[in-house]
C-alpha cells in the first residue's frame, strides 16, 4: 500500500530528528511525542516568531504561571464540570471510544437508536456514553494534600493574577497578557499523530477590553486587509471592515485578532489555499465563550483541521473568579473628574456568618464587601456556582457617601489560542515537496527561514585542511551572531545539498579553492538553486538581511 504524505513526513521526521514517539523502547504510549534536535528548535522558532506578532507588535506582556493548577481554579472556571468528553467503552476488547470519533455530526440519540456506536476494533454495537472529565488529576503536598489538576488551559494563570496585572498596566484597558507553555488533556482514544496529544504546548494571549468601547485602536490599520471567513453555510472573501459591518464577525476586537492570527500563521509558512476561518456553530461553543472563530488547516490525510481558536469569552472567567475567591476583579471606567456618590455599605458580621456558613463563610464575608446591598429584596451571592441568600442578621447597611474615580465593571476577554504542535505539523505538511533531479526523488521542506531549525549549511568543497579552517571560521562567526548553522564534510556536494533541502534550510555556504584567493564564498538559495559569489566578510550581514526579508511582519 503506497504510503500517504502524513505516512511520509513521520518516517522522514524521525529519522532526521524532527519528531520521535515517546518512550518506543517500552513499546511508546499514545499521546506522547519528543522533539528531537531539530524538531525542538523548529519549535522553538515558531514560539519565538509568535512572540514578535503578540508580543512585540502587540504589546502584550508575557508571564509564566504553574502546570499543576488547584482544584478551586479550574471549579470556579467550569473546567470541573464542563470539560468532558462523551465516551463509550467496549466490553469485548475493553477499549474506550470518543462518540464522536465514531459517529462524527450524527446526532447521539439518532446514533444509538439506529446502533450505530460501534467499537472500532471489534465491531461491538456500544451503549450507555457517559461523559468523562479529560484533566489529569493530582494531589499537592502529602497526607492531607490539596486536590489539584494538570492545567488543561495556561489562560486560567493569567485570569487569577489579572487584580495584580491590571495595576502593573496602570490600570489602563485593552491590555493584552500571554503565556506560552504545556497544557494537559487525557485523550479517550488519541490518534492522529502529534495533532492530538495527551501533553501539549499552547501559546495563548487573553486580551482584556472593555465592553462598552466598540472600537479597537489598532482596527483602522488592518480595515481593507483580506480574510477568508466560513460561517459553516457560506465562504466570505471579504476585507476584516466588511467582516465587522455585515456582522460575520461581531466586534473589532475579534476580527483584529482574526487578522493577527492570519498574519502569523502565512508568515510562519501555511499554505494560503489551506487555510480558512470558521465560525462555531452556537452547539460547539465551549461554556465560556459567546463568540468564536477556529483558524483550521487543511490535511490531506485528515482534512480541516482546528489549530487556532480565536475567542470572545466574555466576563465569564474573571466573575467566576470574583465569586469564588471574593477577590476584586474589577477594573475602572474612569471620569474625567472624580464624582461623590452614594452607596448602601455592607458590613458582614462573621460571627453569624461562621456558623451558618463554614468554610464558605470568608468568602460569602470577601464577596459581601465588594458588592453594594440592594435597595429592596433579598441579598444572595454566588460561591461555587451555588446561589447562597444571606439572612439580614448577618450584615449591617449603612449609607456612605464615597468619592470614586470612575465607574467598577468586569473587563471582557478576546483569547487567541495556539496549538503549537499542531501549526508545527502542518507546517511540515504544507511545505513537505518531492522533486525529481536527474531521475533521482528529493525531498525538500520549503519552510521561511525565519522558523528554519537550521538557517545555513556550511559546506568545505573538499576536506582540504585550508579550505575546512575557513569553514570552521565562517561556520563559528554565524553561530557567534545568533545564525544556526550545520557543519559538514562528507559526500559530495550535491549530496549535502539534498540533505539541507529534506530538512528545510534555506542557505548553504560552499568553501571553494577560489575562497583561499579572492575571499569570496557561494551562497545556495535553496527554494531557487541559484548561487550567489560574496565576499567572505559580509556572510553574516548577507545572511541577517535574508532571514528578515524571509519574515514580514504585517
Amino acid at each position: 500500500m503506497p504510503q500517504d504524505i502524513y505516512d511520509k513526513i513521520s518516517t522522514m521526521a524521525k529519522r532526521r530528528g524532527f519528531i520521535y514517539p515517546s518512550f518506543e523502547i517500552y513499546g511508546g504510549i499514545a499521546g506522547f511525542y519528543d522533539y528531537g534536535p531539530l524538531g525542538a528548535q523548529l519549535k522553538l522558532n515558531i514560539e519565538n516568531l509568535w512572540r514578535r506578532f503578540f508580543v512585540l507588535k502587540d504589546n502584550c506582556v508575557e508571564i509564566s504561571t504553574p502546570t499543576i493548577t488547584l482544584f478551586e481554579v479550574l471549579k470556579a472556571s467550569g473546567h470541573v464540570e464542563e470539560f468532558t468528553d462523551l465516551t463509550v467503552d467496549c466490553p469485548k476488547c475493553k477499549k474506550s471510544f470518543k462518540v464522536e470519533d465514531i459517529i462524527g455530526s450524527t446526532p447521539v440519540e439518532e446514533a444509538l437508536k439506529e446502533k450505530k456506536i460501534k467499537c472500532l476494533g471489534c465491531g461491538t454495537i456500544l451503549t450507555n456514553p457517559h461523559p468523562v472529565n479529560l484533566m489529569f488529576g493530582t494531589t499537592i503536598g502529602i497526607g492531607d494534600g490539596r486536590a489539584a489538576f494538570l492545567r488543561p488551559e495556561t489562560a486560567q494563570g493569567i485570569f487569577t493574577n489579572f487584580h495584580l496585572l491590571y495595576r502593573y498596566n496602570r490600570e489602563r484597558l485593552p491590555f493584552g497578557v500571554v503565556q506560552i507553555g504545556k497544557g494537559y488533556r487525557n485523550e479517550i482514544s488519541p490518534r492522529q499523530g502529534t495533532l492530538r496529544q495527551r501533553e501539549f504546548s499552547m501559546a495563548e494571549a487573553e486580551v482584556f477590553i472593555d465592553p462598552k468601547i466598540k472600537t479597537h485602536p489598532k482596527f483602522p490599520s488592518i480595515v481593507n486587509e483580506p480574510i477568508k471567513l466560513f460561517d459553516n453555510e457560506t465562504e466570505h472573501n471579504v476585507t476584516v471592515g466588511e467582516a465587522v459591518s455585515r456582522h460575520i464577525i461581531n466586534s473589532q476586537a475579534l476580527a483584529y485578532y482574526v487578522h493577527l492570527t492570519s498574519s502569523f500563521l502565512l508568515t510562519a509558512g501555511v499554505d494560503p489555499k489551506k487555510f480558512r476561518f470558521r465560525k462555531h456553530a452556537s452547539d460547539e461553543l465551549a461554556h465560556y465563550a459567546t463568540e468564536c472563530w477556529d483558524a483550521e488547516l487543511y490535511s490531506e490525510r485528515f482534512g480541516w483541521i482546528e489549530c487556532v481558536g480565536i475567542a470572545d469569552r466574555s466576563a465569564y472567567d474573571l466573575n467566576a473568579h470574583l465569586q469564588a475567591s471574593g477577590v476584586d476583579m474589577y477594573a475602572v471606567r474612569k471620569y474625567d473628574e472624580p464624582k461623590v456618590v452614594k452607596r448602601r455599605k455592607i458590613t458582614p458580621k462573621m460571627d453569624v456568618l461562621g456558623p451558618l456558613f463554614k468554610q464558605e463563610a470568608g468568602k460569602i464575608k470577601a464577596i459581601l464587601e465588594t458588592m453594594e446591598a440592594p435597595a429592596k429584596g433579598s441579598l444572595t451571592v454566588t460561591v461555587d456556582k451555588k446561589t447562597v441568600k444571606i439572612p439580614d442578621n448577618a450584615y449591617d447597611v449603612t449609607e456612605v457617601e464615597e468619592k470614586t474615580p470612575g465607574e467598577k465593571f468586569i473587563p471582557n476577554v478576546i483569547e487567541p489560542s495556539f496549538g503549537i504542535d499542531r501549526v508545527l505539523y502542518f507546517l511540515i505538511e504544507h511545505n513537505y515537496k518531492e522533486v525529481s533531479k536527474k531521475d533521482e526523488e528529493y525531498t525538500i521542506l520549503s519552510f521561511p527561514a525565519c522558523i528554519a531549525p537550521i538557517t545555513a549549511g556550511v559546506f568545505p568543497l573538499t576536506d582540504d585542511e585550508k579550505l575546512v579552517s575557513v569553514a570552521e571560521q565562517i561556520n563559528s562567526d554565524l553561530r557567534d551572531a545568533y545564525i544556526h548553522t550545520y557543519f559538514d564534510t562528507t559526500g559530495t556536494i550535491g549530496r549535502r545539498y539534498a540533505r539541507m533541502d529534506e530538512v528545510g534550510t534555506p542557505f548553504c555556504i560552499t568553501i571553494d579553492h577560489d575562497t583561499l584567493s579572492d575571499h569570496q564564498v557561494t551562497i545556495r538559495d535553496r527554494d531557487t538553486t541559484e548561487q550567489q559569489r560574496v565576499p567572505m566578510k559580509a556572510i553574516v550581514g548577507i545572511l541577517k538581511e535574508k532571514i528578515a526579508c524571509s519574515a514580514p511582519v504585517h
